[in-house]
Order: structure tokens, then C-alpha cells, then sequence
């Protein structure tokens, strides 16, 4: 099981030929491909109203964990250790680590230099 960041979702979306996407070649290797409560909250903004189709046909075929008291207590401890070492990320990022670190799901994403903040994090490049 791998979770996406959001950011490999955009890339899917934004490039035209999909085969060149970060999710094509993720989707080549792994089979349950899923995402936290998190980003789809994130796609769920950003989705205007000509891409709900397209956006509602990708989320069917994704699971979707749930940010619960685990992920929290995770994502209390990464925002710790965040601010003490003056390398704070946005709290989507914190939120979606900590439900990947709370699952114990590596986590695929374009945005290498915010992950990687978070120790503990297994992140596939």
C-alpha cells in the first residue's frame, strides 16, 4: 500500500500524456494506491466544477484513511519536533505523514523537500 500526496494526484491531472506521470509509474509497481482524509479534503477545494468528473472517477478507485486519534497523536509529535528544529511544513504535509507514519504506509510525493523534514517518514522518490 502506498499513500499519495496530493502533488501526484496535480501532476496526473495537469500533464497530458499520463504515462510520464510520477502516479503512472507508482501504479506500475503497486497495486492498492490510497490517499488520507487529508488530501482529499485538499483535491475536494481545488476541484472546480468542469473537473468534478474527472476528479470524482480518480477518487472512486482510491481508498481514503481516515485521519483519526493515532494520526493526531503523530502528527502532535511531528509538529514538535518541526518547531523545535525551526523546519516547519505546511500542517496539510504534517497531517498527511503522520497519517502515513500512524498506518505505517510509505508515502509518494513530488514535494521531497517538505516530506523529508519528518523523521520516521518512508518516502518513495
Amino acid at each position: 500500500m502506498i499513500l499519495l500526496d496530493s502533488s501526484v494526484l496535480i501532476e496526473l491531472f495537469r500533464k497530458k500524456n499520463k504515462e510520464e506521470t510520477f502516479f503512472y509509474g507508482i501504479s506500475q509497481i503497486y497495486e492498492n494506491l490510497c490517499i488520507s482524509a487529508v488530501t482529499h479534503y485538499e483535491i475536494g477545494i481545488g476541484n472546480r466544477k468542469s473537473h468534478f468528473e474527472y476528479w470524482s472517477s480518480l477518487l472512486a478507485h482510491l481508498n481514503v484513511i481516515p485521519f483519526d486519534q493515532t494520526c493526531s497523536e503523530s502528527a502532535i509529535k511531528i509538529y514538535t519536533n518541526l518547531l523545535q528544529s525551526n523546519k516547519m511544513i505546511d500542517l496539510a504535509d504534517i497531517l498527511i505523514g503522520a497519517t502515513a507514519i500512524a498506518h505505517n504506509i510509505p508515502v509518494a510525493t513530488l514535494n521531497i523537500k517538505h516530506f523529508e523534514r519528518i523523521k520516521g517518514l518512508d518516502i518513495i522518490k
